[in-house]
């Protein structure tokens, strides 16, 4: 709990400013979402250059992985050995998905109790505002917001399951729960989303929908940056 209150504090921060400037609350967590996304893009960029350093080691890991088929212990050692030779880091793909967990529960205690961290009686009152066919943003929505959070949030997750790459030794393992994690959490975000603030739930729908919207961005720019790294203008 205190861990959390940590991180909703200087959140409240942010959001109060937001506000002081634009005097809406639904804009201001429009606005809110959009700067916590910008402040992860470059781990999202840094997990794009991780990718195509994957793509160029990719033959070696598949050597490896046929050469030590019959001993796992022995292929996780040399597979280790090549990500430290190469300076890859297959767990940098997950990082910015874990980082939003810490922030997203964090907001979830600044608006379920406004009065402890948002303590002017203009936050206090613009958090009960209301936005198109939300009356109350303080209250949960229960069926429009959590529909559209979880139909976002299938489609974010596809996007976070194609980046992502894994080990080879473990994805026949991870292959059967991330399919399962593809249809199960974006139940689950309908299900809590009829329990959350509306703010909440219009956080992460507007959040997915920037990940939608940076996928696109960050695939051309992949795009670019590989034909830079062939025609040698560019590193990893």
């Amino acid at each position: 709990m205190r861990f959390f209150s940590f991180i909703a504090r200087p959140l409240s921060y942010l959001l109060s400013g937001i506000y002081s400037v634009v005097h809406n609350y639904g804009l201001t967590l429009f606005l809110f979402t959009i700067i916590v996304r910008l402040c992860l893009f470059p781990l999202y960029a840094s997990q794009i250059k991780g990718q195509i350093k994957m793509s160029r080691i990719q033959p070696q890991m598949k050597a490896i992985q046929k050469k030590y088929a019959h001993d796992k212990q022995e292929l996780n050692m040399q597979l280790q050995k090549l990500y430290k030779q190469e300076g890859y880091n297959p767990m940098k793909g997950c990082l910015p998905m874990l980082l939003q967990f810490p922030i997203l529960i964090g907001l979830f205690y600044l608006l379920r109790n406004p009065t402890i961290f948002l303590n002017t009686d203009e936050m206090i009152l613009a958090v009960h505002e209301g936005l198109f066919w939300i009356s109350d943003l303080s209250q949960p929505d229960p069926w429009i917001l959590p529909i559209m959070a979880g139909i976002t949030t299938f489609f974010s997750f596809q996007i976070t399951q194609m980046q992502s790459q894994m080990d080879p030794s473990q994805q026949n393992q991870m292959a059967g729960m991330m399919k399962m994690m593809k249809y199960f959490f974006p139940v689950m975000i309908m299900w809590m989303g009829h329990t959350f603030p509306a703010g909440l739930a219009m956080y992460w729908f507007v959040g997915n929908l920037f990940t939608i919207v940076q996928y696109q961005v960050l695939r051309k720019w992949r795009k670019r940056l590989e034909k830079m790294i062939d025609e040698g203008k560019g590193s990893i």
